[in-house]
């Protein structure tokens, strides 16, 4: 049996695990991640505080300083040594996302997403609505986010033109939520709209950017994915 088939039969068997049947439990559990990995709960007013405790980002959490306000990564490192060491840094997020999706699933968060996410998904992007957590994980971290991504790879649940398109949505605003009110919030006095709105743009835009390169797979690039 060639590997395209057993690819496509994991696929089959997974499609039919997915849609037995949904209940409140897997919808909670789903609702549940939602909130942790979207941002929701981040940079809460400080009498909400509390729930930054149910916040991906929050949970992560940061390295203290070692010497000279610098971390364990040091400062001015160069070549493999640098780059092995913030690598190592990406480790604590990417397996506490894994580590949580993992749980979920187990509640059935993923079936919950692929029953409600499809029909919104599908015919933006043409992925299935279990890609959604992976796409909702990207909001606050790119690295979790590829790292459920290539979750779905591995497991034959995605194929590899929706893996590109998932990446180009991916890559627009990577990190959107925490990379925004971390870096743009020092400019939140000057803004003429109120601060949600950009926000909101540049989280549109990246359906745009996913829907296009759909588009130019589907045309220009067709042949690649006809086997597919």
């Amino acid at each position: 049996m060639s590997s395209q088939t057993l690819t496509a039969t994991s696929a089959s068997e997974q499609q039919a695990q997915m849609e037995e049947k949904v209940g409140i439990g897997a919808y909670i559990s789903l609702f549940f991640a939602i909130c942790f990995f979207s941002g929701v709960f981040y940079k809460m007013p400080e009498a909400y505080k509390w729930l930054g405790a149910f916040d991906f980002t929050t949970l992560i959490g940061k390295f203290g300083s070692v010497t000279g306000g610098g971390t364990f990564v040091g400062k001015a490192g160069v070549s493999a040594r640098a780059g092995f060491l913030f690598a190592l840094s990406l480790v604590p997020g990417v397996m506490l996302a894994l580590g949580l999706l993992e749980v979920l699933s187990h509640y059935g968060a993923l079936r919950a997403a692929q029953k409600l996410m499809t029909p919104l998904l599908k015919p933006i992007l043409g992925v299935p609505g279990i890609t959604g957590l992976a796409l909702i994980t990207d909001l606050q971290s790119t690295d979790a986010g590829a790292a459920l991504t290539k979750g779905l790879v591995d497991s034959g649940s995605i194929t590899k033109k929706n893996l590109v398109v998932i990446a180009a949505w991916q890559y627009a605003g990577a990190g959107l939520v925490n990379n925004y009110f971390s870096i743009a919030s020092a400019l939140f006095a000057s803004f003429l709209v109120p601060v949600w709105i950009p926000l909101a743009v540049m989280f549109c835009l990246k359906f745009v950017g996913g829907a296009l390169i759909r588009f130019v797979l589907s045309t220009v690039y067709k042949e690649d994915f006809k086997n597919e």
